[in-house]
């Protein structure tokens, strides 16, 4: 038996068709049921739906085998445990510092609200700036104009919710995508059987 873990949302949304041309179909009735352990067309492959950033976790522990998630995602979490195979190019944007403007970057310490926490670290210490991270995990736009903080860093995707609240994508610190994972462990034991799904599922990017 496989097991893949799908993260919900946009990146599902985009993963299905993938999957589809790969051979992996999944009922609507079983997506839209509350069933946490899903089945597919296949009787040797389950599926489970949960939250991008517990995905890899799923994996590394054994409690999936492969799963798809978002490299910031992958970022934040270190990918212990994990092999990373393939960028599926999907679910595509940008992990960037923004603030009201460039001026707010200049300070001794400066304030960062993210949920990126680790990535934002990484980058600032290559830099060589001194930082304190406000951790957030929502209306982080908000932060830089409430003066919270003097910057986010977060996802940007077109741009618009940053312009709507006055702010400006500054720096880039990653390109993001959807990358299909592995269970470092079991890609040994399960080595034929996973092969033979990345190389499905390569063949139609």
């Amino acid at each position: 038996m496989l097991t893949i873990a799908l993260s919900k949302g946009r990146i599902l949304e985009q993963t299905l068709p993938l999957l589809k041309k790969a051979g992996l179909e999944i009922a609507d009735e079983e997506l839209n049921s509350r069933k946490l352990i899903l089945d597919t067309n296949l009787d040797d492959v389950k599926v489970i739906v949960i939250r991008a950033t517990d995905v890899p976790v799923f994996v590394q522990h054994g409690a999936a085998d492969m799963g798809i998630t978002g490299k910031d995602v992958l970022l934040e979490h270190g990918a212990n445990g994990l092999f990373e195979l393939l960028d599926l190019g999907i679910a595509k944007c940008k992990l960037m510092v923004a603030a009201i403007d460039k001026n707010k970057l200049e300070q001794n310490t400066l304030k960062i609200a993210t949920k990126y926490v680790n990535s934002a670290k990484r980058y600032f210490e290559t830099k060589g700036q001194q930082i304190e991270i406000i951790k957030l995990y929502g209306a982080m736009e908000l932060a830089p104009v409430v003066g919270l903080a003097h910057c986010i860093v977060d996802l940007v995707d077109t741009g618009n919710t940053l312009k709507a609240n006055g702010l400006v994508p500054l720096e880039h610190i990653e390109d993001i995508s959807s990358r299909l994972i592995v269970n470092a462990a079991l890609f040994k034991t399960k080595n034929a059987q996973i092969k033979t799904w990345v190389k499905g599922i390569e063949q139609n990017l």
